[in-house]
């Protein structure tokens, strides 16, 4: 199967992200502030806790925005107030042809958005599309929907508004810290995204870009309740620092896996790949069915039997688990010879380990 997985940042590159974001960090917090938990509550002149305004700061300087919000309700949250802040009830919105990730779907749905596709790998059909529908706004996913997703996000961005400048909002969930650029670094006026897929704390969702929509974000979640507090921006912060070059080195380990599984070093594996689904993970096709036996047996070998958040500060081994549901849809019997490896801290020896037994015990049993 051929596969378009995102380029990964190498592991200097995610020094240098390390080391910019400490910079960002210096030149907001004094240094006793920056070993603190933060405050609570709404600040008069803020309506927020000051820790959370400087975090704002920190990360909207980190990613060359003007404005940053962090909100409730993670990644879904973010990429749902970014879209009620831009989006009118009703509007025409552009979508890739493959299918819409579960809850923004169901975000568009409370809104009543009228969903336009087109070929995100094709920029002709974006323009045609464009050209024959009014449209309001668009909702792109970074990282891959389907396996053959070959598109540049930076191209698409820079397609949709050659066309017409409607606020393009980024599903840079999976994507951040891994890759050179996000959305909002490549043109978007909107990139959302899970602090918790970054070692940061459950919940918490991160806006970054455009100061008018950022503003009305803010303005909407007006209610104490609903505000971020200090102790988690401090979480949100300290996740980001150790996020690159966590993620460069589980690349690293993922670029070892796939070689060795291809130069057929286990027989029962017909092909190894990596692909984004949706974070970049080894995908591994076996010549029978026998995945699902796999799966229970690496669970008791200690691997993870499912995600906690995607790459989340709970999830230490490695994981081994079914295919996304995305790439089911597109052909539902890779759930009985296929899985996906996400090494997470663990190298490669460890996953070769796994599954190799995990192989054996389902042969043993079949």
């Amino acid at each position: 199967m051929k596969t378009y997985p995102l380029h990964s940042i190498t592991i200097e590159q995610a020094e240098q992200k390390q080391f910019h974001l400490i910079d960002c960090i210096m030149k907001h917090f004094d240094g006793n502030q920056s070993i603190n938990l933060g405050d609570l509550g709404c600040v008069r002149e803020l309506n927020k806790p000051k820790t959370t305004a400087k975090a704002e700061k920190v990360i909207a300087d980190f990613f060359g925005a003007e404005a940053c919000e962090l909100v409730t309700g993670a990644g879904t949250g973010a990429i749902r107030w970014a879209m009620v802040a831009s989006m009118k009830p009703g509007s025409n919105v552009l979508v890739h042809t493959a299918p819409i990730y579960p809850t923004s779907e169901v975000t568009m749905q409370g809104l009543n958005l009228n969903i336009i596709r087109a070929d995100f790998n094709d920029k002709e059909d974006i323009i045609k599309v464009m050209n024959d529908n009014q449209i309001d706004g668009a909702l792109v996913q970074h990282t891959r929907q389907v396996p053959t997703d070959s598109y540049s996000l930076d191209e698409v961005i820079q397609t949709i508004k050659s066309v017409k400048d409607v606020p393009i909002i980024i599903d840079d969930n999976y994507a951040v810290m891994k890759v050179e650029k996000i959305g909002v670094e490549c043109g978007a006026d909107i990139s959302a995204f899970s602090a918790f897929k970054l070692q940061g704390p459950e919940g918490v969702g991160i806006i970054v870009g455009k100061k008018d929509i950022i503003d009305a974000v803010d303005k909407m979640n007006y209610s104490g309740g609903s505000k971020v507090q200090g102790w988690q921006a401090m979480e949100v912060l300290r996740g980001l620092t150790y996020a690159p070059v966590s993620l460069a080195v589980q690349a690293e380990q993922n670029e070892k896996l796939v070689k060795e599984l291809n130069s057929d070093a286990i027989p029962e594996i017909k092909e190894a790949f990596l692909a984004n689904s949706q974070s970049k993970v080894l995908l591994v096709e076996f010549n029978e069915d026998i995945a699902e036996d796999v799966l229970k047996n690496a669970e008791k070998l200690g691997a993870l039997p499912n995600p906690v958040g995607a790459e989340s500060k709970y999830e230490l081994v490695p994981m081994f688990y079914k295919v996304s549901g995305t790439f089911l849809k597109m052909d539902p019997t890779l759930i009985k010879r296929m899985i996906r490896i996400n090494p997470n801290r663990g190298g490669a020896e460890t996953i070769l380990r796994i599954l190799k037994e995990s192989i054996r015990m389902a042969k043993s049993c079949s």
